[in-house]
């Protein structure tokens, strides 16, 4: 009778052992969980292919369509009609707001802010260009300098002076446009911030890095307006 039991509960310590009967015991246990939790990785990951490829896809095609016309306008400098359309056709506006998330819905917050600026409303232009974001430095450094005229318009020098700081170390493959973003940066400091350090830090930064450019051939001008001379 003992070795009968002694052999029953060896074949169960095997049996309880055997790796397949442990999966077996986990999925009686916890089968319904594992279930479910691969059902929503299922849905989830097929939602999101068919969002990318029946949503956003004809999206992102539809703002593309739409963009060429308010494009068109801007080309011709009908800014209005860029802005705000032309009655059948959506204007940077509306194409930014209904179409945000695309990449046409973002580049017309840029063309927003270009008009708005154009258009002396600084306020309504600061709205849309720090919306807009890209990884096209050149463009990105447009932005950031245009944010700082819009700034400087709307009496904020110190945030003008920060979006030009931006601008000029954004992108130095452009030493025309870094140059003019350090130049104003340094002049804002100057004439209307009245921060003298600034502005002579920020001279000196044009004449070292850009020379050759006009605001570095003029910096030593305004560098002597403010007491600095021979600065090599």
């Amino acid at each position: 009778m003992a070795d009968n039991i002694n052999t029953r509960a060896e074949n169960e310590s095997l049996e309880t052992n055997d790796p397949v009967e442990k999966a077996k015991e986990v999925w009686n246990k916890n089968g319904k969980n594992i279930a479910l939790f691969l059902g929503v990785i299922i849905v989830a990951v097929g939602g999101f292919f068919a969002y990318k490829h029946f949503v956003k896809g004809p999206k992102e095609a539809e703002a593309l369509d739409k963009i060429f016309t308010a494009e068109k306008y801007f080309a011709a400098d009908s800014i209005n009609l860029a802005l705000n359309g032309d009655g059948a056709n959506p204007g940077f506006v509306k194409i930014a707001d209904s179409y945000s998330g695309t990449p046409s819905g973002n580049l017309a917050k840029y063309y927003a802010g270009v008009c708005f600026i154009k258009l002396n409303q600084n306020d309504k232009a600061v709205k849309y260009l720090e919306d807009f974001s890209t990884d096209s430095k050149q463009i990105q450094q447009r932005a950031y300098a245009l944010l700082g005229d819009a700034y400087g318009d709307l009496g904020k020098g110190a945030e003008a002076l920060d979006y030009y700081k931006k601008a000029a170390n954004h992108f130095d493959a452009d030493p025309q446009a870094s140059s003019e973003a350090l130049f104003r940066g340094a002049y804002l400091a100057q004439h209307v911030l009245n921060n003298k350090e600034e502005a002579i830090g920020l001279y000196k930064e044009l004449k070292q890095k850009y020379p050759r450019t006009q605001q570095g051939f003029e910096a030593d001008k305004y560098l002597a307006q403010l007491g600095v001379y021979n600065v090599n």
